[in-house]
């Protein structure tokens, strides 16, 4: 969620640039958390606008099967380290889980969900978000990258019964 971040990316050195961040440790810390979890999780050197991989991805889940695009984004971005602010790239990430590279290509182009991404941001904001992912529910939330446990407290927080509760 860094809007300001250039279309080219930006190397995370000038991200973290005189905050005392050991990026490598960072890396192997995520990578760690994203092994327990069976995730992918490759070394990246640069960080993304993804602006328009989240208009991408309001677009697909207007498609049949588009859903599967939130996966691809975060393999092309997490895994494979490519510009997902990039539209070529977008519109291959598109293509790759069958959707059509035209549309695709159309959407990011003119912007078409640009309102509903704004829309997102503007509730985000609203709710304290600060980093990605965050979960919310039922005015509890979570911030990072969570292991299940986490996650699990966080539903009981907000008020849900377990299943062994239910049966």
């Amino acid at each position: 969620m860094h809007p300001e971040t250039p279309s080219e990316g930006q190397s995370l050195e000038q991200l973290f640039a005189g905050r005392g961040v050991d990026i490598d440790a960072m890396y192997a810390r995520m990578k760690g958390l994203m092994e327990a979890e069976g995730l992918p999780y490759g070394k990246r050197t640069h960080t993304y606008n993804s602006r328009l991989a989240q208009e991408l991805g309001k677009w697909a889940d207007t498609k049949e099967g588009g859903e599967a695009i939130h996966d691809a984004l975060y393999r092309a971005y997490f895994v494979d380290a490519k510009n997902i602010g990039d539209v070529d790239v977008l519109v291959d990430v598109a293509q790759s889980v069958g959707l059509p590279a035209d549309e695709a290509r159309e959407v990011l182009e003119q912007r078409t969900f640009k309102s509903e991404v704004d829309a997102d941001w503007t509730k985000s904001r609203q709710y304290g978000v600060t980093g990605v992912p965050t979960f919310a529910a039922g005015g509890y939330g979570v911030v990072g990258a969570q292991p299940y446990e986490a996650i699990e407290e966080l539903v009981k927080n907000a008020g849900a019964a377990s299943r062994a509760d239910s049966a």
